[in-house]
């Protein structure tokens, strides 16, 4: 009976990554009324909601909005055409709650009369959209200091538009690269705050991490990388960050018999000594691996169900999965769920283990097995990151 009762984490239920990924197709809410949903029926209860949030809007005038903006994607194709080589770009006005096209100055009356009889306002300006992407292009070719943060071609303006960071604009080298830039055609500069910065993220326990159609959570970072569970992922297999960014490669992995494995760090991913904490409790950093004694506190952080604490059980046990039997595991009181598999298990500030399976769940309460870490980290010879 106790064996039907396990629960795997990892395999079949841990297929969860196609779920996730179709969240942004999800169907307005049911409250959605037809009338609600009868101008942009694409317009779910949480967008329209985030609408009046950030642009403080009534929720008709997020409709309104929505649908505006849908009849100006429609009609870019149909009014660039009627646009020809006067093109000079086009962009939603939200004020006007229209499509505005720009045309140059060398445009006829006809092609004028042609852009404006498709809806769309017209603006006249100097330069082509191709004669502005050609100037970027040769931006493009320079050689940009830190002080310069990005460039693109902003059609409103009929210019190539350079951001440059508060406080360098008058440093040398931005100096000569604006220079070069408005020797390449027509620029503006502007002013932002800070230099911009990449949002890959270090390796931080309880994250989610994906190995083909399976979602799994980091255990600890070690140096080069971090240990999870085995059974998330053979050696060789690629990994994927939070953000479908590559991570790195399984670099060695055990299941059954053990559950452990550890997958090397790159593409830009560092290690952090930190366990998530999801907000409900202050995210924790890691000192050592002292292992804490049955009947001590424990938590575990997960990609599913986050931060949940219990007690310690038993050690050394034997785990029956459907899969064959993983030896010397933790037993303890803490709930899991499917893709909280190889997530932290941590007493204080003290590693402890990598999620491996349980019963139960985080609704109705059950039991959970870890793998030790300082078996992992002496089996494949890796030194915990710690703070």
């Amino acid at each position: 009976m106790r064996r039907s009762r396990l629960r795997h984490l990892g395999l079949a239920t841990l297929l969860m990554l196609g779920s996730l990924t179709a969240v942004g197709t999800l169907p307005a809410s049911a409250a959605d009324s037809p009338a609600d949903s009868a101008k942009d029926p694409a317009a779910s209860a949480g967008l329209l909601d985030a609408m009046q949030r950030d642009f403080g809007l009534t929720r008709a005038e997020a409709e309104d909005r929505l649908a505006a903006e849908r009849r100006a994607t429609d009609l870019a194709p149909t009014a660039r055409r009627a646009a020809g080589d006067a093109f000079g770009g086009s962009w939603f006005d939200a004020g006007r709650g229209r499509l505005t096209v720009a045309v140059t100055s060398e445009a006829s009356p006809a092609t004028v009369r042609a852009v404006g009889a498709t809806g769309a306002h017209v603006r006249t300006v100097e330069h082509s959209a191709r004669q502005l992407d050609a100037a970027k292009t040769r931006i493009d070719r320079l050689d940009a200091p830190a002080g310069v943060s990005s460039w693109h071609v902003d059609p409103a303006a009929n210019a190539v538009v350079v951001d440059v960071v508060a406080g360098k604009r008058a440093d040398n080298d931005v100096q000569r690269f604006v220079t070069r830039a408005r020797e390449a055609g027509p620029v503006t500069v502007r002013t932002v705050s800070s230099a911009p910065q990449t949002f890959a993220a270090g390796t931080v326990g309880g994250d989610p991490y994906y190995t083909g159609n399976v979602r799994c959570s980091i255990g600890f970072s070690v140096h080069g990388g971090f240990v999870t569970a085995g059974h998330c992922g053979g050696a060789g297999g690629a990994v994927r960050g939070w953000d479908g960014s590559h991570i790195g490669t399984f670099q060695g992995s055990s299941f059954p018999g053990n559950d452990y494995a550890w997958v090397s760090v790159g593409s830009g991913w560092w290690t952090v000594p930190v366990v998530l904490g999801w907000g409900t409790v202050s995210d924790q950093l890691v000192r050592g691996s002292n292992e804490a004694p049955v009947g001590a506190s424990i938590c575990r952080s997960g990609s599913t169900t986050h931060w949940h604490c219990g007690t310690v059980l038993a050690k050394n046990e034997t785990v029956n999965y459907s899969q064959g039997a993983v030896h010397q595991m933790t037993k303890t009181s803490v709930c899991a769920e499917g893709g909280d598999s190889g997530g932290s298990f941590i007493s204080g500030d003290q590693a402890q283990g990598v999620t491996s399976g349980g019963w139960g769940n985080c609704s109705s309460g059950g039991e959970t097995w870890f793998q030790p870490v300082n078996e992992i980290l002496n089996r494949y010879g890796l030194t915990l990151h710690t703070a």
